[in-house]
């Protein structure tokens, strides 16, 4: 096994280098960059940037030179020539992408071009906050559709499984954000119930509490995000484990157990679970990644959040590239590293499963 981790964990660089490669020429070479977004806030205020190339306007490169920029009519070359110093886009764009793999190397995202403070104190600012998110509602929603599932399988056809596919599928119907905002007006004192806090991942007086009032303070401020995240979450998980304990429960080996004598919670939890769980396993990785940045980012905006999503998207609409870069290497490298321990689980879930060989 320790052969296998080594080669996986070497996998991750080039794995990282030809996405940050893909993601770094797209982006480049996409109109509207922050040499605009600067110019058209000198010309035009702060409120135009992050609005981008207006409709029917011709598609400029960013490298271009300073007379093609569509903001620079009116404005002096010089202070054309000092935005783009300023922003690094006087060099070519091949110069850029070697500056940028040597930073990343040393895990250097430079500054964020519109919010006069590092990348990587952005990125620490903003983990908790995702990490939180991501990580409670995916263990809720597999704790919760794991058992759910097996229940179902279980009583495959009964009143219980009628019943428990109708409120998950009203729970699959509902979007997040909108369970969100629900949860706002009936229990953060909008229009009902004064309960949960409205906004933040604490209180202001949290440096003031003791270690069990951290906690109750932290989990009294995630309670109606991770609710509104899990509720539409553990739909397609649950189905996707009723269906596969059925399938496994069908099979020969399961008439043999039965035939010795095995009780069923014995043939359920020796043998079925443990063929039955690889495949809900293998999509954790997925699973957290999604909810991480596109499941969170409503949630994030909804409840005042500064996490990961909130803070990539923010980049991208004023194309502040170190935040975009910096995210998406946070966002591949958590992706790969948890696809890496879905693998080590297959390993440890069934043994007969061999990724040494490979």
């Amino acid at each position: 096994m320790l052969s296998y981790l080594i080669r996986r964990l070497l996998l991750i660089i080039p794995t990282l280098l030809i996405i940050l490669t893909i993601n770094f020429f797209i982006v480049q070479i996409a109109p509207g960059g922050p040499v605009d977004q600067a110019i058209s806030m000198l010309e035009m205020g702060p409120q135009s940037a992050g609005q981008g190339l207006l409709p029917g306007s011709s598609t400029q490169s960013i490298n271009s030179n300073a007379n093609l920029y569509k903001g620079s009519k009116g404005l002096d070359p010089q202070i054309i020539a000092a935005i783009e110093k300023q922003y690094g886009f006087d060099k070519p764009i091949w110069q850029r992408y070697i500056d940028t793999i040597k930073n990343f190397i040393c895990f250097d995202f430079g500054n964020s071009f519109f919010k006069s403070e590092s990348v990587t104190g952005l990125i620490i600012k903003s983990l908790p906050v995702s990490i939180s998110l991501g990580l409670w509602s995916t263990l809720l929603i597999y704790f919760i559709s794991i058992p759910l599932g097996i229940r179902k399988a279980v009583k495959d056809g009964s009143a219980f499984d009628f019943w428990s596919s109708m409120i998950i599928i009203i729970g699959y119907a509902i979007p997040s954000f909108l369970l969100a905002v629900l949860l706002i007006i009936l229990f953060a004192g909008s229009s009902y119930f004064d309960i949960f806090p409205l906004r933040g991942l604490i209180s202001s007086n949290f440096a003031d509490l003791d270690t069990w009032g951290k906690i109750k303070d932290y989990f009294w401020h995630m309670c109606l995000p991770i609710i509104a995240m899990v509720v539409s979450g553990f739909a397609s998980l649950t189905m996707l484990t009723k269906n596969s304990f059925l399938d496994e429960i069908r099979k020969q080996y399961v008439v043999t157990a039965r035939a010795k004598g095995l009780s069923e919670k014995q043939i359920l939890y020796r043998h079925v679970f443990r063929n039955a769980t690889l495949l809900f396993v293998s999509g954790f990785p997925a699973a957290f990644v999604g909810i991480l940045f596109t499941g969170a980012l409503l949630i994030e905006i909804i409840f005042s959040l500064n996490g990961l999503g909130l803070l990539g998207y923010e980049a991208i609409i004023q194309r502040d590239y170190p935040v975009i870069f910096g995210t998406l290497y946070i966002f591949t490298l958590i992706g790969l590293v948890t696809k890496l321990i879905s693998d080590l689980m297959y390993m440890l879930i069934d043994p007969r499963i061999d990724f040494e060989g490979r």
